[in-house]
């Protein structure tokens, strides 16, 4: 197949354009580098099947010719983090919102033949209700949540306007290998583990209690392989969480990050946590029902929260010592 990854050079992505690569599909990876790593996709540059367009996709120009002679697209290309889409709405909106219609408008014109793109459990927003099923949601807490609840009410459109074959993948709280643990949004797992590496505190918002649904990047893998191969008709057009359906709180993340790390250095054992206030915009608990992708998609999440945690673990204790 040949394959459009947006935001290629970024964590979801480049591990796609490795599993892609590896079954030997042509791949155009389109990233502006504001949030993914030239580093990610060195490896890849010498491949002949793998190209490398620098832009960005606000520029509807530079997404047309990122289209041409592709087959399919995998939409990964976003400003993610609620904390950054609260202090600068704008730039996330113009990224999420507008870079997405684009992506949309290309893809129709060039005929592409699925759309799959990286939706967001954050649309769950407000709703107390656990597990999360796909159809049952709140209210946004976040501009974020409402750029990729956005997201899906204009790839239904696109669906049924123009007869597009879309899919979307609610991502929830992934995890694993090139997953950048620096700067002000860094996600929490290689946050954590930076920490504990250097020996300094974790900082858990509130009492650790909150909870997440954490998905290793390899489940993730999986559900775009599928959204982009599957024959069933009843499976296009849906929105999917994507996820392992456990939950786990923050106390419970710190506690297994110790035990796996302490295996490479004892010292991190003794690595006392400290809490600050809750985060702004943060949905208490999150637990995701992967009951739809396992009807339509065959889903079958290999890797549990803890057995995902030890492989990440370790590549993080190779590269960031």
């Amino acid at each position: 197949m040949k394959i459009l990854v947006t935001g290629g050079a970024g964590f979801i992505g480049s591990n796609l354009c490795e599993t892609l690569l590896q079954e030997e599909h042509e791949i155009v990876c389109l990233d502006n580098f504001s949030t993914g790593k030239r580093e990610n996709i060195q490896p890849f540059l010498t491949d002949t099947r793998f190209t490398l367009i620098e832009g960005d996709i606000r520029d509807l120009e530079t997404c047309r010719k990122a289209v041409e002679g592709m087959e399919y697209v995998l939409h990964e290309a976003a400003l993610g983090s609620v904390p950054r889409s609260i202090k600068d709405p704008i730039t996330t909106n113009e990224v999420n919102v507008s870079g997405f219609l684009n992506m949309l408008v290309v893809s129709r014109d060039a005929g592409i033949k699925r759309f799959v793109y990286a939706a967001s459990s954050s649309t769950y927003g407000d709703s107390a209700s656990l597990p999360k099923v796909e159809d049952i949601i709140g209210k946004p807490l976040s501009p974020y949540a409402i750029t990729k609840y956005v997201n899906e009410l204009y790839a239904d459109v696109f669906a049924r306007t123009y007869g597009m074959e879309c899919i979307g993948l609610r991502y929830f709280n992934v995890f694993g290998k090139r997953q950048n643990p620096n700067g002000a949004y860094a996600a929490v797992i290689p946050l954590f583990v930076k920490k504990l590496i250097n020996h300094e505190p974790p900082v858990i918002n509130g009492d650790g209690e909150y909870s997440r649904d954490f998905t290793y990047i390899k489940n993730v893998i999986q559900m775009n392989l599928l959204a982009l191969s599957t024959t069933n008709k009843d499976a296009i057009n849906q929105v999917y969480n994507t996820a392992y359906g456990e939950r786990t709180t923050l106390n419970q993340l710190v506690a297994y990050l110790k035990e796996y790390l302490g295996v490479y250095d004892p010292a991190i054992l003794n690595v006392q946590e400290e809490h600050g206030p809750n985060r702004l915009g943060d949905i208490p608990h999150s637990l995701a029902s992967v009951d739809k992708a396992k009807k339509l998609l065959n889903y079958n999440p290999e890797y549990s929260m803890k057995d995902g945690l030890k492989e990440a673990v370790q590549w993080y204790w190779e590269n960031l010592k």
